[in-house]
Order: C-alpha cells, then sequence, then structure tokens
C-alpha cells in the first residue's frame, strides 16, 4: 500500500526561534501588531511503501528521529493518510 505522511517539525517552546522573532517583528512594521510569538518550523511530506498504516507510521517515526528532526531542539508530529 502507499500512503502519505505529513510531517510538521517546530523548534522547542524553550529554544529561541530567532526567525519567529523576525517576522514578529517584520509584522508590528507593517500593521500587524496583534500578531504575537511567531514560531518558524518545516512541513515535509513523504509518501511511503507498507504493508500497513502501523508499518508507515514506525518508518516516519524512523525518519524523524534519525534524519529530519533534531531532537536536542526540535519536536516533530505527524498524519499519515493512505493513497
Amino acid at each position: 500500500m502507499k500512503f502519505l505522511a505529513a510531517i510538521n517539525i517546530m523548534p522547542l517552546k524553550e529554544i529561541l526561534d530567532p526567525q519567529g522573532k523576525a517576522v514578529t517583528g517584520s509584522l508590528k512594521n507593517i500593521g500587524l501588531a496583534s500578531i504575537h510569538n511567531v514560531r518558524i518550523g518545516k512541513h515535509i511530506t513523504l509518501e511511503i511503501e507498507a504493508e500497513n498504516t502501523e508499518h508507515a507510521h514506525e518508518q516516519v517515526n524512523t525518519a524523524c528521529k534519525k534524519l529530519l528532526a533534531n531532537l536536542i531542539m526540535e519536536s516533530y508530529s505527524f498524519d499519515i493518510k493512505p493513497l
């Protein structure tokens, strides 16, 4: 079976997010001061060949832990859907 994984990787809340701070400041400069605490992360999609949803989940979890996310500074979450 084929699956599509949608992965979101975000900096941990305890970690300073310089990109988010820069965007927050720029939003104020363009008249959008009501927007606060911008956090910038990554969105990744993957197509997976797997026997079932559980196996696809394991593959995505391994990819996130070993390659896609820096677990010292980032957290991740994902959804998997059949194609």
